[in-house]
């Protein structure tokens, strides 16, 4: 029987990807969203709202007729993360996996 995750809040889905490609440095679509645990489909549409706000940066690297996409944060979204969602999270911090 496989064991279901528990509901994550979206910021917290935010601080994640944000807290992932700092650690990374750069990492494409496939690899963030392991590392983070998220579905490619269902938040797809997180990412791309990070980068429409500038968050994170796309770009592109082009291997022989291969184009890799990656991902890397910005200044302004490690400034989010520290001064938004840090306190955030001192506020109404993540529920323990015992709770």
């Amino acid at each position: 029987m496989a064991v279901s995750k528990k509901y994550r809040d979206k910021i917290y889905i935010v601080k994640d990807i944000i807290l992932t490609l700092s650690e990374y440095g750069e990492l494409n679509q496939t690899a963030l969203f392991s590392f983070c645990g998220l579905n490619i489909s269902k938040h797809k549409s997180i990412l791309d709202n990070l980068e429409n706000n500038e968050l994170i940066q796309r770009s592109e690297n082009k291997e022989g007729k291969r184009t890799i996409t990656v991902f890397r944060v910005t200044e302004k979204g490690m400034n989010f993360c520290q001064e938004i969602i840090d306190p955030y999270e001192k506020l109404f911090p993540r529920k323990n996996k015992n709770s």
